[in-house]
């Protein structure tokens, strides 16, 4: 049985820069690194978004493969702003799914798609409420 996401890997040909830009969106250091991988802890779980030098990847990981991970974020609209002032390039605007959904995703400049997303069930799950 699935428990929980426990590490998201993003791939990058230059994996300095691809730690650069993340540590600048982020506002951390990965907590964790050797050559060619990082890792940053985030938000309210401390889930793991891993950086690895593509030379690592497996075949076929150089293109989206049609999954999108959404991470929760207070702020979509200012989020996704940030991101295309760091240079992340629009996949899909932001889009209203339901009430309490609404998603965004840009590709990053190492070609990874990032999902964000408001989450109203991510937030009672948080709350303690079901």
């Amino acid at each position: 049985m699935l428990r929980g996401m426990a590490t998201v890997s993003y791939f990058a040909d230059d994996h300095a820069a691809a730690q650069a830009w993340y540590t600048e969106f982020l506002g951390i250091e990965p907590y964790f690194h050797r050559p060619g991988y990082a890792e940053f802890r985030l938000g309210d779980y401390q889930h793991e978004l891993g950086l690895i030098d593509r030379k690592y990847a497996p075949a076929g990981a150089d293109t989206p493969g049609g999954e999108i991970v959404y991470w929760h974020v207070d702020d979509l609209e200012a989020t996704v702003a940030r991101l295309h002032e760091l240079g992340a390039k629009e996949y899909e605007p932001i889009t209203e799914r339901g009430p309490g959904f609404v998603t965004a995703s840009v590709v990053d400049p190492f070609g990874n798609v990032l999902g964000v997303m408001t989450n109203v069930h991510y937030l009672s799950v948080l709350t303690g409420r079901s």
